[in-house]
């Protein structure tokens, strides 16, 4: 699809047409990039479609509202018209175009930046067989006065049903671009709640086959689960900081019926950094629980090898003696010599075993 023209462009028309069509919203498509492009004043969408020199243009000429663009996976060349034509820093938008950045707040003169780190539950039949449980991926978004811009990177974490629920809520939206960004960071850390219920499951079952008698679950098996755990703990613990400053008034550009709703995002992050903690100690306390099971698994299968080399050492002791080339040896010659030596031989391997079966060895 063909990227959406800049103002600047637009303006380089010289002819009434052009100068038409920013006076009014015309239907556009959105490229690829672009996953939708919206107006809204006292909260309510206005109809149409808008390229993002014509929203700004809508907001900034009716004094209300704000516009919501939504990106994902732009390039650098893509994102440049949308930077220049809402003053966004130049240090931001780099951040915005590479992935695996770290969740974090900032401020460029008067608007902010925010990375968030999405994560995603991967179904699998069992978490002992699992490559993957947790997949990840980051939404940055930008706060100004008049608008909000998210740039998102990964596949699973649209904002689509999220934008039709503020759609059907206008009380929310009124209250301005702040009550978006509030939505998008309530809407991440309820997908941590959820993956958090998810992993606390498979921990569980692997707790219960840990603790089962000849099971069959392995440390490395554990360490997989344990990096995952990491991996959330890298989205999750990092939030923390940013939404509490939103909550203390960091900025002007939230507002205070605003900033209350960031508390409530705040506890509920708090709650997940103790689920995450929570799961990193019993997984560490799981792989001592496997590793002492498998060393004592080890000292006694050492001991019934050891029990059985003992009962084989008779026998091999006594045919040793027998084998060696000598004329003169006691019963040698004897008819009854060879069945009393094997009936010794049992007894004797019979008296060990029983030793070693009452000792717990076999």
């Amino acid at each position: 699809m063909p990227a959406i023209p800049s103002l600047g462009g637009l303006r380089g028309r010289g002819n009434s047409r052009a100068k038409a069509s920013l006076e009014r919203p015309i239907p556009v498509p959105l490229s690829a990039y672009v996953v939708d492009c919206a107006v809204y004043v006292d909260g309510k969408r206005l109809p149409g479609r808008w390229t993002h020199a014509e929203a700004i243009r809508e907001v900034r000429k009716r004094h209300a509202g704000f516009v919501w663009i939504g990106l994902h996976e732009p390039d650098s060349d893509q994102i440049q018209g949308i930077a220049d034509t809402f003053g966004l820093h130049e240090l931001a938008v780099e951040d915005a175009l590479e992935a695996h950045q770290r969740p974090k707040l900032e401020r460029y003169d008067d608007t902010l930046f925010l990375v968030l780190k999405t994560v995603r539950y991967v179904e699998h039949q069992s978490p002992t067989t699992a490559n993957e449980i947790v997949e990840t991926g980051e939404l940055m978004v930008f706060l100004g006065r008049d608008f909000v811009i998210t740039v998102r990177h990964g596949n699973h974490s649209g904002l689509a049903r999220l934008r039709r629920d503020l759609d059907d809520d206008p009380e929310r939206l009124a209250l301005g671009a702040a009550a978006v960004v509030h939505a998008i960071a309530d809407h991440v850390v309820d997908h941590y709640l959820e993956v958090t219920s998810r992993i606390e499951a498979d921990i569980d079952e692997i707790e219960a086959q840990v603790f089962a008698p000849r099971s069959s679950v392995s440390a490395e098996q554990i360490y997989l689960m344990k990096r995952e755990v990491l991996e959330l703990r890298r989205a999750v613990v990092p939030l923390a900081t940013p939404v509490s400053r939103l909550a203390e008034g960091y900025t002007r550009l939230v507002p205070d019926e605003v900033r209350s709703y960031f508390r409530d995002v705040a506890d509920h992050l708090a709650t997940v950094s103790e689920r995450v903690a929570a799961f990193d100690e019993l997984l560490s306390t799981l792989v001592d629980a496997t590793v002492a099971k498998i060393s004592l698994q080890q000292n006694t299968d050492m001991r019934k090898i050891t029990a059985w080399a003992a009962i084989i050492t008779v026998p091999t002791m006594v045919a040793g003696i027998y084998g060696m080339n000598f004329d003169y040896m006691p019963e040698l010659h004897w008819q009854f010599g060879y069945p009393i030596v094997v009936t010794i031989i049992l007894a004797i391997c019979l008296l060990l075993y029983r030793i070693f079966r009452k000792n717990g060895w076999l």
